[in-house]
């Protein structure tokens, strides 16, 4: 590996050990065996470095939210939505996680502005690949409406779900319970 990927790898581990803002430019270059002129060559800065480390550490878990190989249920159905939820929380029980990280970014946003403008630009392309994941098909082919009501109706779901793991995990829903509540919101709008 060069400077530019010994750097990313040594951001994402620090990041997992220390969060956004305990993180310094000198525990990544201690962590990646680099130098500190690395970090502004290849990345401009330390935040624009650890975005684009949580990026790609958040691009990662899509192999564990379809859990290791191909999801069972039909694309769009209420086993398939069960099937990705518990997918997805099963990330969020490791120790850890890197979802609490995220809701570090959230609370600390507004101290962490490049990296929030990274992410928020990155969270358009997140919406796209999770409409994927719950309704089959290539990314190409969801369009920005879908991705406009679809991809951030998941993506809210999944951030409510972030907060409820990360602040009381004993009492956080599962996939079951949030099938459930969705089958009674698609009864009530039929009303049934």
């Amino acid at each position: 590996m060069g400077h530019r990927e010994d750097l990313l790898e040594g951001a994402k581990r620090c990041l997992l050990a220390k969060g956004f803002l305990r993180t310094t430019a000198r525990d990544i270059v201690k962590e990646s065996g680099t130098n500190l002129a690395s970090i502004g060559y290849h990345y401009g800065s330390k935040d624009a470095l650890l975005a684009q480390a949580y990026v790609e550490m958040v691009e990662g878990m899509s192999d564990a939210f379809e859990g290791g190989g191909e999801l069972r249920g039909e694309p769009g159905s209420l086993e398939r939505f069960a099937e990705v939820w518990a997918n997805i929380i099963g990330t969020m029980r490791d120790p850890g996680s890197m979802w609490r990280l995220s809701m570090e970014i959230v609370a600390m946003g507004d101290q962490l502005p490049e990296v929030r403008d990274h992410l928020a630009r990155a969270q358009r392309e997140a919406a796209r690949g999770i409409v994927t994941l719950f309704h089959g098909g290539p990314e190409e082919d969801v369009t920005d409406e879908r991705v406009d009501t679809l991809g951030y109706f998941y993506l809210t779901l999944m951030m409510g779900l972030m907060a409820q793991w990360t602040f009381d995990p004993k009492s956080a829903p599962e996939a079951g319970q949030l099938a459930a509540g969705l089958r009674q919101v698609i009864e009530a709008a039929e009303g049934k």
